[in-house]
């Protein structure tokens, strides 16, 4: 992984804009899945283990029915309770069945999620369908041709070095009043100022998590309020642009995730003006030209404190998402390590 390009010094990928790294990660004329998480090798997870040294952990997932109406009209939770009692059991307990969008709550962004949009390519050049990729009972994808998530069971999981940029704890105690649902915008030169603050190094194959406080500002509220919060469709976050993009390709980032709603701001900017979700950057850089799984509406409150409390912002980070065929998001099961 020591040979991984800059992004000025990718290859060039016919049709695409500099920057697509499709190829980089191929091995034995096959085509790669797992993106940037092949920068998490043997001796890069063996390092990450020497962040635990308290014994103390933080869950980052935000319960799948904390909004009551999740953003651009998915489905929220629904939860079915089922008695034993008068079923084939006839026992005195219960079952649950729950059905919901995996983009309504804490979840990790798969590859085939978003495409670059002109070509309409997932990474590495996939082209996908809604029949290839909805992969029930028989159909599942055992030769590894696309870079959804129930593959990630087959390398292990997620095991990195996790680093924390809480950003609105250093925009509170320096005087940086802004909206978390609005499209306020964090730049790569803030975060290396947070990074600098909180005494963090990044090193490669770190997973680089913001907090910016948008899942706080959501929690306890009601249906209506949140609806309410929502409704400007607008949202902080880092900011999307192609030299943002750069920037986190140049340190080589496993993955990312914050507790915003995209990751990035939304809406994005294209030429000075207010753009749509078709533009979002970061995600047509991360997802699909990059192979970088995008982790959204974490719950970073309690690693917040912890980190605060325990005086560093870097730790073990665990993550394996839902086992499920044809896993486009998935909730992601985090953990971090101190």
């Amino acid at each position: 992984m020591s040979n991984i390009p800059d992004f000025d010094s990718l290859p060039e990928v016919k049709g695409m804009p500099q920057g697509c790294a499709w190829g980089v990660f191929d091995k034995d004329g096959k085509k790669d899945v797992y993106g940037t998480l092949n920068l998490l090798t043997p001796e890069v997870i063996k390092e990450a283990y020497k962040e635990a040294k308290d014994g103390v952990s933080c869950s980052l997932n935000w319960a799948i029915g904390a909004i009551e109406t999740p953003g651009f009209g998915r489905k929220g939770l629904v939860h079915k309770v089922i008695s034993f009692k008068g079923g084939p059991l006839d026992a005195h307990g219960y079952d649950d069945e729950v059905e919901f969008n995996t983009q309504c709550s804490s979840q990790w962004d798969s590859l085939c999620h978003f495409h670059h949009q002109a070509s309409g390519s997932g990474y590495n050049g996939v082209q996908t369908n809604v029949e290839e990729l909805t992969q029930s009972f028989g159909k599942e994808d055992t030769e590894m041709k696309l870079p959804t998530l129930e593959h990630w069971h087959k390398r292990g999981g997620l095991v990195a070095r996790g680093v924390l940029i809480d950003y609105k704890r250093y925009a509170d105690e320096n005087g940086i009043e802004y909206n978390p649902f609005s499209d306020h915008r964090i730049s790569t030169d803030t975060i290396e100022k947070v990074a600098k603050q909180q005494g963090v190094e990044f090193k490669p194959g770190d997973v680089l998590i913001v907090r910016s406080g948008f899942t706080e500002g959501l929690t306890g509220q009601s249906g209506e309020k949140q609806q309410e919060l929502m409704g400007s469709h607008k949202t902080c976050g880092v900011e999307g642009s192609p030299e943002s993009a750069k920037w986190h390709w140049n340190k080589h980032f496993s993955a990312v995730a914050g507790d915003a709603i995209a990751y990035e701001a939304i809406p994005p900017i294209v030429d000075g003006k207010e753009g749509n979700v078709t533009d979002l950057v970061l995600h047509q850089y991360f997802l699909a030209m990059f192979g970088m799984p995008i982790g959204e509406l974490w719950d970073l409150k309690a690693l917040s404190d912890t980190c605060k409390k325990l005086g560093r912002y870097s730790f073990l980070l665990t993550s394996v998402p839902l086992n499920v065929n044809g896993a486009i998001g998935s909730p992601p099961n985090a953990l971090a390590i101190f």
